[in-house]
Parts: structure tokens; sequence; C-alpha cells
């Protein structure tokens, strides 16, 4: 085996001027990283419980302090994040002494209704089922039958069904959120500098001190009371942005149906992750 010692081989010098310190060149800085490069790291660990095998996502953070397991509800896939000083092997015994715990919540997700043909997926609350109109133009529209029911139809090919559902929804989603999110701003004086819509699985939207808001698209298949709750949260945090009393009482006094919503939230919202999914 050949080891390199620094004293019988040393840094690189670059020329430099006297009192000067000397500016690391690119021999210099390729060799640092190559002492000091963190060996390449599992991006999977499996899990053994039983006769099952359950894959887990290993994410080193920053910030992290702790080991910590959480259940991605849109991959429906277990997450372990790692601290910084955290290693492969602690997070093995971690996974594993914590297997029970995964295989329960992967096992107790619901089923997933992908956007297709035959599926029957929430607008608005009211449940449509997603109809294929091949030779008719257009994306996406909605219609009722003469029975009541309710159906969501997609034009075109069938194998675009799934792509034009999901567009249509955040699009209906961009629409009624920036109505409620900009008529509750002007209620309270604040302004809104962008709106944006995206699928977020850690929470159901997020505002910065810049008066930038987000939100996921998936509150549009809730009722809308929901949206309507949650657009008011959102701007209601450019007036407090924490979640102090006084937070709660703005939200309170712009929107009466506060408590109402966020029970259906605790009690119904992870629901809204089934939708979409393919697997």
């Amino acid at each position: 085996m050949i080891c390199f010692s620094a004293a019988k081989f040393p840094w690189p010098r670059m020329w430099q001027t006297q009192g000067q310190s000397p500016d690391p060149g690119p021999l210099d800085m390729a060799f640092r990283a190559l002492l000091y490069r963190r060996p390449a790291e599992p991006k999977t660990i499996l899990v053994h419980v039983g006769s099952a095998i359950y894959p887990v996502r290993l994410r080193r953070h920053r910030r992290a302090r702790r080991y910590t397991l959480r259940i991605h509800p849109v991959d429906r896939e277990a997450i372990l994040t790692m601290p910084p000083r955290g290693t492969v092997a602690d997070a093995k015994d971690f996974a594993h002494r914590h297997g029970a715990w995964i295989a329960a919540r992967l096992g107790g997700l619901a089923k997933a209704v992908p956007f297709a043909p035959g599926m029957t997926i929430p607008l608005r609350g009211a449940p449509h089922r997603i109809v294929h109109r091949a030779g008719e133009r257009g994306t996406v529209w909605t219609e009722v039958r003469d029975s009541g029911e309710r159906i969501l139809c997609a034009a075109g090919d069938v194998a675009h069904v799934d792509r034009r559902i999901r567009d249509f929804l955040k699009r209906e989603a961009r629409r009624d959120i920036a109505k409620a999110a900009h008529d509750y701003a002007e209620k309270l004086g604040v302004k809104i500098k962008r709106l944006s819509i995206r699928d977020q699985s850690s929470r159901w939207g997020s505002c910065t001190s810049a008066g930038v808001l987000s939100f996921s698209w998936r509150l549009i298949l809730g009722p809308g009371h929901v949206l309507d709750y949650l657009a008011a949260h959102e701007v209601a945090h450019l007036v407090e942005m924490n979640h102090s009393p006084r937070f709660w009482r703005v939200v309170g006094r712009i929107c009466p149906h506060m408590e109402r919503s966020k029970s259906w939230l605790d009690n119904h919202g992870n629901d809204l992750h089934r939708y979409g999914v393919k697997k």
C-alpha cells in the first residue's frame, strides 16, 4: 500500500510576494478535494420486515440534527434524513429499528388513483369520472350527464390523458387560488408579489416575507372552502409572518370557516395525494 505524507510531498506552491498568502491553484484544490472527498454513498437502502422488502431513500441535510423518517405521500416511499456527520451504517441501523413503522405507514396508504379513463377523481370536492373522447376536439372539460353523474372529458390520444388532466387541474387551481388570494390581499391591504402552483408534499402552501406565495395544485381536488381557507392563511402571513395568536386572529377575521377547513385537512388532506399516482 502506498501512503502519501504531507511532509514528503508538500502542497504545490504558487508565486507570491512577501507577506502574502498563496492562492490555491487548480492542482492544490484538486489534491485537497481528493483527500477530503466523502466516499460515494448509496441513494437507497433496503429494509427487511418479515418476508417483505422496503426501499428507503437516503437524504443528507445540512440542518438535520438527528435521523428522521417520513413517508412521501406522492412517491409512496420512505425517506430517511441524515445529519451532516451521520453515517450510512447508523442510518441502516435506524431504518431497521423502525422497520415495523415503515411497513405500517406504507401499507396504510390509500390506493393510488391514476389519471386514466374510468377512474373517478374529486374536483372541488365533487367526484368526476374520467372519460376519454378520442374523436372530439379540445383538451379537457367537464360535463353533467342526464343521470346527474359528473364526468371529466379528455380529448386526443389516450396516452396523453394523464398529462392533459394534470395540466387542466393545475390551471383550475391557479385560477381559483389566485382569485381568492387577491381578494384576501385587498381586504388586508397587502400586496402579493408572485403566486406559484406546485406539487408540494410537505405543506399545502407557503409565503415569504417578500410577498411570494406558493400553493399545492391538489387543493383543487378538495372542497372549495378548503382552498379558500389556504388562500386566506398564506395571505395572512403578509401581515403576521408567524403562527402566533395574532396571526390566527387575522385568519379568523377574514375566513369565518377556518376551523371547519382545518378539520377537513386534518382528516382528509393526505387522501388528496393519492390521485394522479401511477404506482
